[in-house]
């Protein structure tokens, strides 16, 4: 009984620390992928996109537009969306067991469909850990003034 008692203790003690671990992990992992991310939309990388999204991917603009995964990728694919350079920072990322949420900031230069869309963005982008990987499945992006 005693043995069975100490095992459990020690389980409860380096569980927390086990499962911080695993959330570094991910976070690193997920910030790894959102840079990815803003490569394969610079490179207008479509299977990239088409393995990050999930099928269910949406995307919501900042005039409010919502685009599908497959509308998105067309988008940056077929040159309706043409990006010089899409820069993160302050990503901060939250995970909660198999869902992430990651928050950041990206500063973009490009247009879309000849219309100029540079500016400064705040975005929400919503994952899901699937197969042992992680996909989009939702985006929400806003300009936001300096």
């Amino acid at each position: 009984m005693k043995h069975i008692f100490v095992v459990v203790v020690v389980a409860l003690l380096y569980t927390p620390v086990a499962l911080a671990q695993t959330a570094n992990a991910s976070e690193q992992e997920l910030i790894k992928i959102e840079n990815g991310w803003s490569n394969a939309v610079v490179k207008r990388d479509g299977p990239a996109l088409q393995q990050l999204y999930a099928d269910e991917y949406l995307y919501t603009d900042s005039d409010g537009v919502v685009r599908n995964k497959t509308q998105d990728i067309a988008d940056v694919t077929s040159g309706r969306a043409k990006i010089a350079s899409f820069l993160l920072d302050d990503l901060k990322v939250h995970v909660y067991g198999e869902t992430a949420v990651v928050t950041g900031r990206n500063t973009l230069k490009g247009t879309f469909e000849g219309k100029d869309i540079s500016g400064w963005y705040r975005f929400t982008d919503v994952f899901v850990k699937r197969a042992g990987r992680w996909q989009a499945v939702a985006t929400q992006s806003t300009l936001a003034k300096k």
